[in-house]
């Protein structure tokens, strides 16, 4: 009571034998309370010690009184104390879970026959009177067979008939060699005792037998624990599933709350899967229009120059690149082929359908350099490119403006007023942010330079370097070696040498920065999440002290406490993740039908964001399971 110290018990000493039937009788605040709950393992005196059987288990930790208070007492409380979500039968089951006992049903249902209920086994308390709801209570007490009955007040919010059927039951527990502590502020109860103690300001002011009894009987349970540690570390403790079905029973039995939970985790498990499709849907989207430039690749071209002046002049002004200058630079010992290239806008015709495209030129270089190899038909020749051959191969774009769905291959075709034999149809690469990657027209080289441009010279010249190592080697080298074979080109801005690769990996690097953006925003949504379970779960310890404090006065250890709340934190982030993987799944799709981005949804992102799930539940349940565990017995069974 903050500075104020209130004395509960002093100088109490006394000696309780083995089948007594001892009632402590004292007004409110008398200390009788206290002294039962020192008795029961609840509470441990701050001075003095508490011999039980020859142990003094004052010395004992938690885990160690937590053994002794699901083994050797059972408590029968004036509240009753049982969990609403759980059948009669359940309740009187709830201490085996602690003890590690498997398969006592039917010794539970013994129990609730005994007391008078077995036709009432699965009924909830709140469809239990509370004469029943106490012998619920007291076929509990018994589940595990222990020595002590401790019974706090057992008729005090009971009728008259459901007080004398309680204390018969106790009486009968006692017959059967069962030790019982009662407190009760009832002399009429306290009358059915052998043995009354009166209390008054902490201090006992009578010890007597009651006349009324018949004589002491002797108890026919063994008088000593062989030993009481031994106990605590051999008897077997809750396995997983027990946490398992007691988190799901109250995630159940508590839906809405339960709900809110989930709701903060599966919104962020949804947004991290669908944006990191998308992220990834842009970055293969990206990469496929990349795959266009090809790999390794640098390209040749003739520069901006300047005049005396410092006016820059037309590309292409002085420096012209020959098919001779082509075919020079793939002899280099770093270059794996080349393709001359020349480029123009065209009409092409079929019929009495036009459009208006893009013209390439290339070498046969250009069908593996620039991952061109048609999806149908097939590619032109060196030797057709020798003898200037009218062939083409046209992309998607083409065929659909000139053909519709009629197969173009072997069909004619004009451009600019020149017949041209369609022999193959480019494969699909969509758009880029310049142009339509299918609208073109693909010709041999020669063909275009001489047949339809005017051309006597090339636009460019791709170069296909043999290993992405050599590049950077490779550029100097090139640059040595064209002005080495024209000594025109000595001016550094005369042509340049575009590195392909670099560009690649550019729009990689922004591909990835924007995919773990996405990723990160979406991550923060479910740490967010995380923190909604926390506050749900830390307002759910409030809401079940109660609780807290029934599991830990049958025998609940720190341990059984925290992991059941982690457990049920655990299941509702994982069950939020699992339904927020579909949400994101189907938001995915969505997008892709409504607004025709791509997405791709990686396997990689649905496990981790599970996983991720699985750890926001860990990280952010710690602290309210923690703080559950520390709860005090006493002050969790008192709390309203």
């Amino acid at each position: 009571m903050g500075s104020t110290q209130v004395q509960a018990m002093r100088d109490v000493s006394l000696t309780i034998e083995a089948g007594e039937f001892v009632a402590i009788m004292g007004a409110s605040g008398s200390g009788k309370s206290t002294l039962l709950n020192m008795l029961g393992f609840l509470d441990v005196p701050d001075g003095g010690s508490y011999h039980f059987m020859g142990r003094d288990v004052t010395r004992f930790c938690e885990d160690e009184l937590s053994v002794l208070r699901n083994n050797v007492a059972g408590f029968v409380f004036q509240q009753f104390q049982l969990l609403p979500r759980l059948s009669a039968l359940d309740n009187v089951l709830l201490p085996t879970i602690y003890a590690g006992k498997k398969h006592m049903e039917q010794a539970a249902e013994d129990k609730l026959r005994w007391v008078g209920l077995g036709h009432r086994i699965t009924h909830s308390p709140n469809e239990l009177s509370g004469g029943e709801q106490q012998r619920v209570a007291i076929a509990r007490s018994m589940v595990n067979e222990p020595v002590v009955i401790f019974a706090d007040e057992p008729t005090g919010n009971l009728d008259t008939k459901s007080e004398e059927e309680i204390i018969a039951l106790l009486k009968q527990l006692n017959a059967d060699g069962k030790t019982i502590i009662m407190v009760t502020h009832e002399n009429e109860v306290a009358q059915h005792a052998r043995r009354i103690i009166r209390m008054k300001d902490g201090v006992i002011i009578s010890d007597t037998l009651n006349r009324r009894t018949k004589e002491k009987r002797t108890s026919n349970q063994n008088s000593r624990i062989e030993d009481v540690s031994h106990k605590v570390t051999t008897f077997a403790r809750a396995e997983f599933l027990d946490y398992a079905h007691q988190a799901l029973g109250a995630i159940v039995s508590h839906k809405m709350r339960s709900l809110l939970s989930m709701l903060g985790i599966l919104i962020g498990v949804a947004a991290v899967i669908s944006m990191l499709a998308i992220g990834q849907g842009a970055k293969a989207s990206i990469e496929k229009s990349m795959s266009s430039l090809g790999s390794n690749i640098l390209t040749v071209m003739p520069g901006f120059p300047r005049s005396s002046s410092g006016v820059s002049l037309q590309k292409g002004s002085f420096t012209r690149f020959t098919m001779q200058d082509a075919s020079a630079i793939a002899t280099l010992p770093q270059v794996n082929q080349v393709s001359p290239n020349v480029n123009s806008r065209v009409q092409a015709v079929f019929g009495d359908k036009n459009c208006n495209t893009q013209l390439l030129g290339v070498g046969t270089g250009y069908e593996k350099m620039k991952a061109a190899t048609p999806i149908d038909g097939r590619f032109f020749t060196d030797s057709e490119i020798s003898s200037r051959e009218r062939v083409a191969l046209i992309g998607a774009t083409v065929v659909k403006s000139l053909f519709a769905n009629k197969n173009p291959i072997g069909l004619t075709i004009k451009v600019n007023r020149v017949n041209f034999t369609v022999i193959g149809i480019l494969p699909v690469k969509g758009m880029t942010m310049m142009r339509d990657q299918d609208d073109i027209i693909v010709v041999p080289v020669t063909t275009a330079m001489y047949r339809l441009l005017g051309k006597r010279y090339v636009d460019s010249i791709d170069v296909e370097v043999k290993n992405a190592s050599l590049i950077e080697s490779t550029i100097p080298a090139l640059r040595k070696f064209i002005v080495t074979r024209n000594r025109s080109f000595e001016k550094e801005d005369s042509f340049d040498v575009m590195d392909m690769s670099e560009i690649r990996k550019t729009m990689q690097s922004t591909t990835n920065t924007m995919s773990m953006l996405l990723g990160a925003v979406a991550a923060i949504s479910l740490i967010v999440g995380g923190v909604g379970v926390m506050n749900i779960m830390l307002v759910s310890v409030k809401e079940r002290t109660r609780e807290i404090g029934l599991r830990k006065a049958i025998g609940a250890r720190r341990k059984d406490i925290m992991v059941q709340f982690l457990v049920e934190a655990v299941m509702m982030t994982f069950t939020g993740g699992t339904v927020g993987i579909a949400l994101g799944i189907s938001v995915s799709l969505l997008i892709t039908s409504v607004a025709g981005w791509a997405v791709l949804i990686s396997p990689v992102a649905v496990i981790g964001a599970t996983l991720f799930s699985v750890i926001i539940g860990i990280a952010f349940g710690i602290w309210p399971a923690m703080q559950a565990s520390r709860l005090n017995p006493i002050e969790a069974l008192r709390y309203e």
